[in-house]
């Protein structure tokens, strides 16, 4: 007998298809490192990009990306990295927040508690990510750091990417 986690799975779709957005006032295509291991990692896992863009750390862009993107019927999931420090000039999380419908507090507890347990320390505790739902699409934002993007990604947002999504269409059914 399977599990309901492991049925829930095995109903989940296996590729979604994703927009990746980098948040910072000084990369460029060429520069974004993280933007680039993010859509590499999404495709090596059968994921689609649908679109990739960098915006500037500013509350108003960030909140206007996520509104034209919930409406965006090709994406089913949002992936944003960067402008999550504590700065003042760090907004992507305030931004995030700002639209969340729901909220999934458990990807930035797990995600600080990973980055702690794998080599950060206490200094964990400085990290901000944030996961929830804008209407029927996933939304994770992370740090922007190539080791915080490889962690959230490879351990958080792919395994369970696909049965995200199951759980979204299915409370909107």
């Amino acid at each position: 007998m399977i599990s309901p986690s492991e049925q829930h799975k095995r109903e989940a779709p296996n590729s979604i298809s994703c927009l990746v957005v980098t948040v910072s006032d000084t990369r460029t295509p060429e520069t974004d490192a993280s933007g680039r291991q993010i859509r590499q990692l999404l495709e090596e896992h059968g994921h689609r990009v649908a679109g990739y863009r960098i915006v500037p750390d500013e509350y108003g862009t960030i909140a206007a990306l996520l509104a034209d993107a919930a409406q965006d019927e090709t994406v089913e999931a949002i992936l944003l990295n960067g402008g999550t420090g504590i700065a003042a000039r760090d907004v992507t999380i305030e931004a995030v927040r700002g639209v969340l419908h729901k909220e999934m507090p458990g990807f930035g507890e797990l995600f600080r508690y990973l980055s702690y347990a794998e080599d950060i320390g206490p200094a964990a505790m400085l990290s901000r990510a944030i996961a929830g739902t804008i209407g029927r699409k996933a939304v994770f934002a992370m740090p922007g750091s190539t080791g915080a993007v490889k962690l959230a990604m490879t351990r958080l947002i792919l395994p369970e990417l696909g049965h995200v999504i199951r759980e979204i269409r299915k409370s909107h059914s």
